[in-house]
């Protein structure tokens, strides 16, 4: 096995197994995701393919689309966790936003069609870190993975 095939197993298996952790924590444990937890899973499903491809080809140029989106699905995780800590706001869909102005009909009705799962709170968490906040740190790992098969 060549150090350019170990590199894309560890950079895409880590992805897989990413991925299917969060399949995990939302049929086994029953946490529902919302709209950033989504967004965070494609990048990782793409990185599988890349994977899966890189090794039929060899080709470096897959393994640095490889890292691209590692690096996407960590950019993505990492916003999500600004989000859960209030340092910036998440997308009106998903997260709170107060009443403002509103007139208390339009606040009733905000209230009743206000999505199920909100990105501006934190699920579950350990050591002060949330899922989002796992996911950029194993993400940005998985690319110097995805780096390194691309410069070997």
């Amino acid at each position: 096995m060549t150090k350019f095939s170990a590199h894309i197993i560890v950079a895409a298996g880590g992805s897989l197994v990413l991925l299917l952790g969060a399949f995990f924590f939302q049929h086994v444990v029953g946490l529902a995701p919302c709209k950033l937890c989504i967004w965070q899973r494609w990048p990782h499903v793409v990185a599988i393919l890349i994977g899966v491809a890189a090794l039929a080809f060899g080709s470096r140029v897959l393994a640095w689309l490889g890292a691209l989106a590692a690096l996407v699905t960590a950019s993505v995780g990492l916003y999500h966790t600004g989000v859960e800590k209030g340092w910036w706001e998440g997308p009106s869909t998903c997260t709170s936003s107060g009443a403002g102005n509103l007139s208390a009909n339009d606040f009733f009705d905000k209230v009743i069609n206000a999505p199920l799962i909100r990105c501006d709170e934190i699920a579950w968490q350990m050591l002060g870190l949330s899922m989002a906040s796992y996911n950029a740190i194993f993400a940005t790992v998985l690319a110097t993975f995805w780096i390194r098969a691309a410069r070997s």
